[in-house]
């Protein structure tokens, strides 16, 4: 006769319950790992939304900023160029350089109506200022050797 095995039932219930609390860590040590996961996603989608969100700014204040340079020319640097006044000449540009102060052409006119009423301090500046905005300016630089020179 064949020998029956004696085996407990709960022998096999312990081994059971056992490879239930091994499962039950792995899968609890994967929800962290993607819990953890999700909260990266979350804060690269977070800066990413602060990335548009400053592009959309970027955009509206350069919007802003052509607008009123368009504004400029209409309504001040367009009358200096046919103003036979050269005062009134330097206070349409100083007003539309107001609403658009990195025009150097604008700059550098200015600077040449200053220096043609002697206001030679303030051609300076005007002619420095050019060539901050754009250094390869050549006329800037020779009105602003000339200028110098007449201090």
């Amino acid at each position: 006769m064949a020998r029956a095995e004696n085996r407990s039932p709960l022998g096999g219930v312990a081994a059971l319950l056992l490879a239930l609390i091994f499962l039950s860590s792995c899968l609890t040590a994967e929800l962290e790992k993607q819990a953890e996961q999700i909260k990266q996603q979350e804060a690269e989608l977070a800066q990413q939304r602060k990335d548009i969100e400053a592009i959309k700014a970027g955009q509206k204040a350069q919007e802003q900023k052509q607008r009123d340079c368009n504004r400029a020319f209409r309504e001040y640097f367009d009358k200096a160029q046919t103003t036979a006044d050269r005062e009134q000449v330097i206070t349409l540009y100083r007003d539309g350089l107001a609403l658009c102060p990195d025009d150097e052409i604008a700059r550098y006119e200015l600077g040449r109506a200053l220096a043609d009423r002697g206001r030679y301090a303030e051609a300076e500046k005007e002619f420095e200022a050019v060539l901050k905005i754009n250094p390869g300016f050549v006329e800037a630089k020779k009105q602003l050797d000339a200028v110098r020179q007449r201090k």
